[in-house]
């Protein structure tokens, strides 16, 4: 079994609240699952308004199926342009 997470920080340059943040994970999080199998959460900087901390993770037979996933979700991701990527760390392990 193959084991892939993947974790993104942003940055939200025009945000001034936490509500106008949840609105924005809320969205990145609802797209995320309805177009990939994936699980998605905000894992952490829940009380910074203009930081944005997901962690995905996805479960497979082949690493590079794995690593495939986790680059278009990260594309996926850059692509809606809701947020600026200021980080990303991709882990792939065996179990």
């Amino acid at each position: 079994m193959v084991v892939g997470t993947l974790k993104i920080e942003f940055y939200l340059t025009d945000n001034h609240s936490l509500k106008g943040k949840r609105k924005v994970v809320r969205s990145m999080v609802d797209k995320v699952k309805s177009r990939f199998n994936v699980a998605i959460a905000e894992v952490g900087s829940n009380d910074k308004w203009q930081k944005i901390e997901l962690g995905i993770t996805t479960v497979g037979n082949d690493r590079r199926h794995i690593d495939s996933s986790l680059n278009h979700i990260l594309s996926f991701l850059e692509s809606l342009y809701l947020a600026r990527v200021v980080h990303c760390e991709v882990e792939i392990f065996n179990v």
